[in-house]
């Protein structure tokens, strides 16, 4: 009997041994494009994957910043690429430009972007920029953007300077160079400025005629949206979200450990502030934000035709 037992352990343990040198279930490999290097705007894609709930799923989550911030729609477009974070305005233009592009997540549910002034600078009310500069980083939407908001305080955009400021948003209104700054991100701008003893004062964009958009969302080659590896993705980011929420401060622990030059003021600042604006229900859509959207930009006549929503908007379910 106990020669027995002995056999029986013994082929026991080559089991053992034999399945142990297996190789593991490998997860499903997964390329993120960011829109900008990673920044608290990122929360819950870095939750997602720090805290395991990309690996949960079976995804293996790669998060690449871009050498060129418009790079990724493109890339993803022409199939370099699985995801890209993009912008719901700039998804309109890109679709009626052709690119083979569609929307299936939201991360970011507010606009972030704002005009800025000086606190304690002169300019008050929008109204009181009439015959001032307004610097801007990127042409097209952004002066469309200020045009609106202008005209809704009887102001006429020609009675304005528009500057080309690139992405010296900040720097350009403590120097004196402009009066205000399209494009400057609420959560962060302002905090900079904050810190560093010059605050700033913002306009908000959807409170000044510009309808309201989704200001991080997560597109994908048209093709590519019944890949079973969408939804689980889309799935992690949605319990990510809940833990983040539920325990900022441990997913700030989180963020930090993974990327340590953001251990900052602005940053915390800013991931505080990013907080209440993250898409609860990332892969929800509202057709009519979308639709309302794309006809502003025809009126401004940033694209020439509104192509058909259900040809760039996809709910996965």
């Amino acid at each position: 009997m106990s020669r027995l037992k002995t056999m029986l352990s013994v082929a026991t343990l080559g089991v053992s041994l034999a399945l142990a040198t297996l190789p593991a279930h490998a997860n499903e490999k997964l390329t993120i494009l960011l829109d900008w290097f990673v920044n608290p705007d990122h929360a819950q894609l870095i939750v997602a994957k720090e805290k395991g709930f990309f690996a949960k799923h079976g995804l293996d989550v790669e998060l690449i910043e871009p050498a060129d911030p418009s790079a990724p729609p493109r890339l993803v477009a022409a199939g370099q690429g699985d995801v890209a974070v993009n912008y719901q305005p700039q998804l309109h233009v890109q679709v009626a430009q052709g690119l083979p592009l569609t929307r299936i997540g939201t991360l970011v549910a507010t606009p972030l972007n704002a005009l800025v002034v000086l606190k304690d600078g002169p300019i008050k009310e929008i109204s009181d920029l009439k015959g001032k500069k307004i610097g801007y980083s990127l042409a097209g939407f952004e002066d469309a953007i200020v045009g609106t908001m202008l005209k809704k305080h009887g102001v006429d955009i020609k009675s304005v300077e528009l500057v080309n400021v690139n992405f010296s948003l900040s720097p350009s209104l403590y120097s004196g160079q402009v009066d205000a700054v399209i494009g400057a991100y609420r959560n962060f701008e302002l905090n900079q400025m904050d810190i560093e003893g010059k605050p700033g004062k913002a306009f908000y964009v959807e409170e000044e005629g510009v309808p309201t958009y989704d200001e991080l969302i997560l597109t994908v080659r048209k093709d590519h949206v019944n890949d079973p590896r969408m939804k689980k993705m889309l799935d992690a980011i949605e319990e990510a979200t809940q833990y983040l929420i539920n325990h900022p401060d441990d997913s700030w622990k989180a963020f930090v450990a993974a990327y340590p030059n953001l251990d900052d003021e602005l940053n915390k600042r800013a991931w505080a502030d990013t907080l209440t604006r993250f898409a609860l229900r990332p892969a929800a859509v509202d057709r009519g934000r979308y639709a309302r959207f794309a006809q502003y930009l025809l009126d401004q006549g940033i694209i020439d035709h509104t192509p058909d929503l259900d040809s760039y908007i996809d709910v996965i379910e």
